[in-house]
């Protein structure tokens, strides 16, 4: 299947009651999804306005366009690809704290003021994470072999997607981050070259690695690093899928502790959630999958491996599916009272307007599922505390403060709310003194407003 494309399309019309609603009309008819749309200037006979539409592919826009050239008074003036325009010189750049203007500053930044620094990080090296960039700094690491819905695209196309996960990092809880991108895909190399250069960075997010290399490099740069390791397709999702399940279930009237939970594919992210809801549930989570590697990853967290899907669909009073493949959940599989989330992008595996409409309790797509609502706030606090590990315990936490954060009409709230990535860090944190991972005890008022390090400096 091809790339869903985003566009905007600058038209100009009328300025007339009903043009407006004929120029959607005939975006929908095409199989265009209109998102914003922005007045670029107004007159007293003509409005000019961009409006954001995504189409399946070129073809679709080519469908749009012929649409909206059928409709009178409606002149297409441009069709821009806001895109690629914005990712033109990346998303990130380095800049310096402190900048040198003066022999003073020199002095200072670098010979011979920073050998007084070098020394005090020499005797103890814990002071790295108070006088150096260690103490807010994330490696993204990936070799492009699972990006996105996109597949094995290798590492420098898989480079843009990193500069995202840092930019979002830098925005919502002030950590630069920085992409490592390798082009080994042995899990012994990568995990080699991330040990090499952990100690310029206090936490290592790994992204987009296939599995099951990615459970391998996860689980050995625990076991050697002691400090936060985060896999975000596993666990960044897990905590998202957790956070809505709390409140799918809470409002149906399902008992998430007592349900029998099912899990479709058992990749890096279905092996995740299997193992997070396996810990709010009393009874063993179910999953199917063809792969015998699979089901032995399930069967080591105490799951329940089952023959087929269908088996899976009668068993699960939720069911979780994650397989990657469009439509493979037909609708006379869903049984009245179950929850279905159908979690893959874009295209799930049965639509949630399907599966209500054939006796679901609540359902939900990928839409509803943001890695964005955890993995920001679990790396702040994570590096705050210095952490020597992520435990599960964390991660629910992040789960359980993320469904609090909920309105009335969300599963989740919106992941671009500051103060959602606020209490994530509060309870991460929290949560970290509890299983005494944390080597540094956190303030009352812990609030994320300025680096926690400053509260740590030398007398």
């Amino acid at each position: 299947m091809a790339d869903p494309l985003l566009r905007t399309l600058r038209v100009s019309n009328l300025h007339r009651p009903g043009v407006l609603g004929r120029l959607a009309t005939a975006l929908g008819s095409a199989g265009a999804n209109i998102g914003d749309i922005r007045t670029v200037r107004s007159g007293p006979d003509h409005i000019v306005r961009d409006i954001d539409i995504l189409v399946e592919d070129e073809s679709g826009l080519a469908r749009a366009v012929a649409g909206l050239r059928s409709v009178e008074s409606i002149e297409l003036l441009e069709v821009i690809d806001e895109v690629h325009e914005l990712h033109i010189d990346g998303k990130l750049e380095v800049r310096a704290t402190h900048p040198v203007r003066t022999l003073h500053d020199l002095r200072r930044v670098y010979t011979p003021g920073v050998a007084e620094v070098v020394r005090t990080i020499e005797a103890d090296s814990d002071e790295a994470y108070v006088y150096t960039i260690r103490g807010k700094t994330v490696a993204i690491v990936t070799n492009g072999t699972r990006v996105l819905g996109l597949g094995n695209v290798g590492p420098m196309a898989a480079l843009p997607v990193m500069e995202g996960k840092a930019a979002l990092l830098h925005q919502f809880v002030g950590l630069s981050a920085f992409p490592l991108v390798l082009s080994s895909r042995d899990p012994d190399i990568i995990v080699r070259t991330v040990e090499e250069v952990a100690n310029g960075f206090g936490a290592i997010q790994l992204e987009d690695i296939e599995s099951p290399a990615c459970f391998e490099v996860e689980r050995r740069l625990v076991e050697s690093l002691e400090m936060p390791v985060l896999h975000d397709d596993q666990h960044g999702t897990a905590v998202a899928v957790l956070a809505a399940a709390l409140n799918a279930c809470s409002r149906a009237g399902l008992d998430l502790a007592s349900a029998r939970i099912g899990v479709a594919g058992l990749g890096a992210a279905g092996t995740a959630i299997a193992r997070m809801l396996g810990t709010v549930s009393s009874k063993s989570v179910i999953g199917f999958d063809p792969s015998p590697e699979s089901q032995a990853r399930l069967r080591a967290l105490g799951g329940e491996p089952v023959s087929d899907l269908a088996a899976l669909m009668r068993a699960a009073d939720l069911v979780v599916a994650v397989t990657g493949r469009k439509g493979l959940i037909d609708a006379g599989l869903v049984r009245r009272g179950q929850g279905v989330f159908a979690l893959t992008n874009p295209d799930p595996e049965i639509r949630p307007e399907d599966a209500l409409s054939a006796g679901a309790a609540f359902a939900a797509d990928g839409r509803s599922v943001n890695n964005l609502l955890g993995f920001p706030g679990i790396l702040r606090a994570a590096i705050d505390c210095r952490v020597r590990r992520i435990t599960q315990s964390m991660y629910v936490a992040a789960a359980r403060a993320i469904a609090a954060m909920a309105q009335k009409d969300e599963l989740v709230p919106n992941p671009l709310r500051l103060d959602v990535h606020r209490a994530v860090a509060r309870a991460v944190a929290r949560a970290a003194q509890t299983d005494g991972v944390a080597r540094l005890a956190i303030p009352t008022d812990y609030q994320l407003d300025h680096p926690y390090q400053a509260l740590h400096r030398r007398d």
